[in-house]
């Protein structure tokens, strides 16, 4: 049984970091084409409220939520804007300085991130000292980062420090966001809740965010085009609802196991050879040379190891 659960919280990771690939090639895509990062952070999470108001409400869950919102109201927003505001908005701007696998790969500092902010979230997580993280967990995700950093250093021998600067950085930042709000969530909802209503719930919550980033947007760049709307409309079904809600289902059936939530967290380094494909495929874009080669392989086998053994 244990086994069992196991594998499919790490195959439903693995699903979602399929689809949380789009978002690194089309957020590129969108970039290079002019379009601003401000739009098409917050058009993300406008559009996918309408989709999981339909899916919570058909499944008789929008009346609990609004209760448990309404119950602990400042602590969904706070956190809501964590994980989902200053894990996005960072993300999406940093597709303006790198292609889509250099921001998928420095992404991957997010399994690191799980796991050092989980002693501070750590009471009241119902986890056991049994639950904590391994060395071996941790010694195969800092595997991961060499794989990054081999990655960034090819990178910023190509470009200049600012780009190197403001395409890494902001990922940091999403990347610490991204886990901690997630995990504090789970803690709050305690799984009173499914993943569906707990996505729209912290998209709900996340709003205030969102129309105050736009308010920035009116006055300091131009409106968005239809395409970076469709487009950013893709990113919002695929990403913000399928993926964000995959990723909620796997890390809920590892709640209360710390060595299995890493695992399913290293998962999402499948993102960076997803969006390596998208960004040959889509955006005709050059395949790495040997040494980034070299560090994507080191990303992928980490996560590999990480889904072989978590105990």
């Amino acid at each position: 049984m244990i086994d069992n659960n196991k594998n499919t919280a790490l195959f439903l990771g693995l699903t979602a970091a399929l689809f949380f690939a789009v978002t690194f090639v089309l957020n590129r895509l969108m970039s290079i084409s002019g379009g601003s990062w401000i739009w098409s952070a917050s058009f993300r999470y406008f559009f996918m409220v309408p989709f999981l108001l339909i899916i919570v409400w058909a499944r008789k869950g929008l009346l609990p939520l609004m209760r448990m919102i309404w119950k602990d109201l400042w602590k969904w927003v706070g956190w809501s804007t964590i994980g989902f505001g200053v894990f996005y908005a960072p993300l999406t701007f940093s597709a303006s300085y790198g292609p889509s696998w250099l921001v998928a790969s420095t992404w991957q500092i997010t399994i690191i991130a799980g796991m050092l902010v989980a002693p501070f979230l750590e009471k009241g997580t119902g986890c056991s000292r049994k639950g904590m993280i391994s060395k071996k967990a941790m010694l195969f995700s800092l595997l991961i980062l060499v794989g990054i950093l081999l990655i960034q250093i090819r990178q910023a021998s190509r470009v200049s420090l600012q780009d190197v600067f403001f395409g890494t950085v902001p990922v940091m930042i999403a990347a610490f966001a991204y886990p901690l709000g997630n995990r504090k969530m789970m803690m709050i909802t305690d799984g009173r809740i499914d993943s569906f209503q707990r996505t729209l719930g912290m998209t709900l919550a996340s709003l205030p965010f969102w129309f105050v980033l736009s308010t920035v947007g009116l006055f300091s760049a131009r409106l968005p085009s239809a395409g970076q709307l469709s487009q950013t409309l893709i990113v919002a079904l695929s990403s913000g609802v399928i993926a964000t809600s995959v990723f909620f289902m796997a890390t809920d059936k590892a709640r209360n196991n710390q060595r299995l939530l890493a695992s399913v967290e290293a998962t999402q380094s499948g993102e960076v050879l997803f969006a390596l494909l998208g960004e040959i495929i889509i955006l005709k874009g050059h395949l790495p040379d040997l040494l980034s080669s070299i560090g994507i392989a080191l990303v992928i086998l980490g996560m590999i190891l990480h889904s072989l053994k978590h105990d």
